[in-house]
């Protein structure tokens, strides 16, 4: 089996820079992926992944051409 990598909630804040507080928060309201095992709530990879991509946006408006 491949090696699993999965992170604590204070471990997946670090990687991703944000507060471990709202990560827990969009855990528990299920806003985000996240992996239990147990009752202990982890973040895989995928999770991660998942939790950047979901967060991308697109421009509101495009950016003016650069003058040349």
């Amino acid at each position: 089996m491949d090696e699993l990598r999965v992170y604590t909630p204070s471990e997946a804040a670090r990687v991703l820079k944000v507060p471990e507080s709202w990560l827990r928060k969009k855990a528990a309201s299920r806003a985000i992926p996240c992996t239990f095992i147990g009752k202990h709530l982890r973040f895989s990879e995928h999770d991660l992944t998942q939790i950047v991509r979901q967060g991308g946006r697109a421009p509101v408006r495009p950016m003016p051409p650069t003058p040349q």
